[in-house]
């Protein structure tokens, strides 16, 4: 196991720098974007002076926040969250590559700068969302490969809706919630384990894994406004997708508090149920984020969202486990999956309510081929829907290919589940 991982980490390091020397160059600070052929593109030809505080915050969400909201098991917590490196590490590298292929590739090369940052940062936290419906079960080589083949992927989703099919999702409702959430759903079901279903005490969370999940829903609350509106084009107009998401944080935190002590007979609350509102809270604005949602309107829908991980953990977990033979470590499907669906919904039915007097000059940054008349509002809110059953059926069909690759026999954790628990991976 030790020379699989080993081996592993150096062939794929030495394949990316080897890409790397070929292909990539750094782009110049004043030149236009270079995807600005593709169709709702602009996010990605900003200038790098707007990107880099927003590169900052997206990266320190995805280390910090999702890294330590992996923490709250105990058995697995220390582990999970070293795994999360692991990812993040060679996920940064790969979606660089893969995304510079299709978006920034001119002359031959690859030409970086900070848009290629923030880019790979949004794939890297779609991939984070689908290991955590494998958290516990899957070994470091396993999840490697996971990492090499969704990146391509996430990838291959993003550049379909965004470049081709016109969509605007600059918080990821599709792109980034609802794909990794159900890509990881599928890779879970084909490494089911019948024997896990009796490991109860997989779940046992501690006091020290709580503190670790505190510090990692405050970052959530920090930063994720600035992760929803990182890919905006902003210039002189108001932040809607910062507005938005800041509403809908606050309001599907509280419903957190209004719906948990009515489904549960204890009357405190776990912190792991707070950091569910939260993220599901986004989740729900990232696709309507930068549209006219209206502060009540974010309060409403946050609030909405908020009300979906108690009711998922309460009455769905179980029909997941025991009918679908799904095991959802972290309800990915709860927290990401079904807010996501909800927010690509909820941006559909905006875009069809969309019109110029309503937006003014902001039309032109929301709904770019809208305000050209390439397209009416009813056609760009058919797009929008669309996009759904093509991200589910890539999600899907994408986990249904990493999950065979990586339960073949030579990949395949040893069947006794302690061989992934703290002390047996990682010195503690």
């Amino acid at each position: 196991s030790r020379l699989r991982l080993s081996g592993l980490c150096f062939l794929l390091q030495i394949l990316t720098i080897i890409l790397f020397a070929v292909f990539v160059r750094y782009s110049s600070e004043s030149s236009p974007g270079l995807c600005s052929q593709q169709p709702n593109c602009s996010w990605k030809n900003q200038d790098s002076g707007f990107q880099h505080p927003r590169f900052r915050d997206v990266h320190l969400q995805a280390l910090l926040g999702f890294g330590l909201l992996g923490a709250f098991l105990s058995r697995y917590g220390l582990g999970s969250t070293a795994i999360s490196i692991l990812i993040v590490a060679f996920a940064i590298q790969w979606a660089v590559l893969i995304q510079g292929f299709l978006y920034f590739f001119r002359n031959g090369k690859i030409y970086v700068g900070a848009q290629s940052m923030v880019g790979a940062d949004f794939c890297t936290a779609a991939i984070l969302i689908s290991t955590g419906a494998v958290l516990g079960r899957g070994n470091p080589v396993q999840m490697l490969l996971l990492t090499l083949l969704g990146v391509t992927l996430f990838t291959l989703n993003e550049y379909i809706l965004l470049g081709l099919m016109g969509v605007s999702d600059s918080g990821g409702s599709l792109t980034v919630h609802t794909f990794g959430a159900y890509f990881g759903l599928m890779v879970s079901r084909i490494l089911h384990q019948p024997n896990m279903d009796k490991r109860k005490e997989q779940q046992d969370t501690g006091h020290q894994p709580d503190v670790f999940a505190v510090i990692g829903t405050i970052y959530l609350w920090i930063f994720w406004p600035s992760f929803t509106s990182a890919t905006t084009v902003r210039h002189n107009a108001e932040p809607w997708a910062v507005l938005n998401t800041y509403f809908s944080l606050a309001a599907s935190t509280l419903a957190t508090f209004v719906l948990s002590p009515l489904l549960y007979e204890e009357s405190t609350l776990r912190m792991v149920q707070i950091q569910d509102a939260t993220l599901a809270g986004v989740a729900m604005m990232g696709m309507a984020g930068e549209m006219l949602v209206t502060p009540f309107g974010a309060l409403i829908a946050g609030f909405l969202a908020g009300l979906i991980p108690p009711l998922g953990f309460r009455f769905l977990m179980p029909v997941l486990r025991s009918r679908l033979k799904t095991q959802d470590t972290c309800g990915v499907h709860n927290v990401h999956g079904l807010p996501g669906i909800l927010g690509a919904l909820l941006g559909t039915l905006l875009t069809a309510l969309a019109t110029a007097d309503a937006y003014g000059g902001r039309l032109e940054l929301v709904f770019p081929l809208v305000a050209r008349g390439s397209r009416t509002a009813t056609d760009q809110a058919l797009c929008q829907l669309c996009a759904l059953p093509v991200t589910l059926l890539l999600a899907t069909l994408g986990g249904f290919l990493t999950g065979a690759i990586l339960n073949t026999k030579g990949l395949r954790s040893a069947p006794d589940t302690r061989y992934l628990e703290n002390t047996v991976l990682w010195e503690v």
